[in-house]
């Protein structure tokens, strides 16, 4: 998509130098440029937010005092309901 817009005269020539550095188009150089600011920027995706939380900590209750504790307690709800009968 073509679009037009301002900018002032020593960031233009700053840009134009910057592309023919990186062996760029202009049009290449500000498009990267713009996605970079746009990833910076982006809200975080809760879910993804969440996903990069356990991928870094674990699954919650997955550590062996949480399982521990849900073996016991199974164990006392099984009793419990034996010695109700």
């Amino acid at each position: 998509m073509k679009t037009a817009i301002s900018l002032p005269d020593a960031l233009f020539e700053e840009i134009d130098a910057c592309a023919r550095t990186l062996r760029m188009t202009r049009s290449g150089l500000l498009a990267e440029a713009a996605r970079a600011f746009v990833a910076n920027h982006r809200r975080p995706d809760a879910t993804q937010a969440w996903n990069d939380a356990i991928d870094a900590a674990g699954q919650p209750g997955a550590d062996p005092a949480a399982q521990a504790f849900r073996r016991r307690t199974a164990e006392l709800i099984r009793r419990g309901a034996k010695g109700r009968r």
